[in-house]
């Protein structure tokens, strides 16, 4: 077990303990807070007001609260081939790099999926490297 200096703060000691208690909230944010109490829904109607004016910048605010941006989304590959072994870890990369080409996914997808088909190809490589060397040690021990 690994000594702790005795300058080191302990577990579950604060380097500060007069300092701000916990969840309280700075003053900018409280400021915030105090002003959208009190007129929260005339600002509101204002901006939606704004909005069907024409004001695009309010447009946007409103949208973008009412329908945010969808961060990700299932992906079908069509033929997902067995990735227990290279040829099929070739193929999985075709069909991103085709889908790709073809509009079916957006290079931020394939990326990720990319990425996904790189740890199962470097898993596989491990395994297959561990089971080479554990039939070179028995043929040494021979």
């Amino acid at each position: 077990m690994r000594r702790l200096p005795s300058t080191a703060f302990k577990p579950g000691q604060s380097g500060n303990p007069a300092g701000r208690p916990k969840g309280c909230r700075n003053k900018a944010t409280q400021t915030v807070i105090a002003l959208m109490e009190g007129a929260g829904e005339q600002i509101v109607q204002s901006v939606i007001r704004a909005a069907q004016a024409g004001d695009l910048a309010a447009a946007k605010m409103v949208i973008d609260r009412l329908a945010p941006p969808l961060r990700e989304r299932p992906v079908n590959l069509p033929d997902f081939p067995d990735t227990n072994c290279i040829a099929g870890i070739n193929r999985v990369s075709q069909i991103i790099l085709e889908s790709v080409a073809s509009g079916e996914l957006t290079p931020g997808e394939a990326a990720t999926l990319s990425a996904i088909v790189e740890a199962r190809r470097k898993a596989l490589e491990t395994q297959q490297l561990s089971e080479r060397i554990g039939t070179l040690e028995k043929i040494l021990k021979k």
